[in-house]
């Protein structure tokens, strides 16, 4: 299976860029195994939505918090989007997310 990204490993954080050139039909709805927070990196009109909810925009810095098994997509907008993820395992949800 091939991903809609390209995907590097910086600080502790999976930096995924999603180009303007992917087609909708490559952003498929899916969850993770894990819960996961997502920043923006860059200013976009890309949307993100999680199942049974509206889609929001994507702002850049603001985090998105994305809990295990919850089905979501990402909604292409114009432009490349890039995004940091952190995976969080059990113990990272006590701790301060930092930027």
């Amino acid at each position: 299976m091939s991903l809609p990204f390209v995907e590097n490993l910086k600080d502790g954080f999976y930096v995924r860029t999603f180009s303007s050139n992917l087609t909708e039909m490559e952003l498929k709805w899916h969850f993770d195994e894990e819960d996961r927070i997502v920043l923006c990196e860059n200013d976009t009109d890309w949307m993100f939505q999680i199942d049974n909810n509206l889609p929001i925009r994507i702002e850049k810095n603001t985090p998105i918090f994305i809990p295990e098994g919850e089905y979501h997509r990402i909604i292409k907008g114009s432009g490349d989007l890039i995004l940091k993820v952190k995976k969080l395992i059990k113990k990272d949800l006590n701790t301060t997310f930092i930027k």
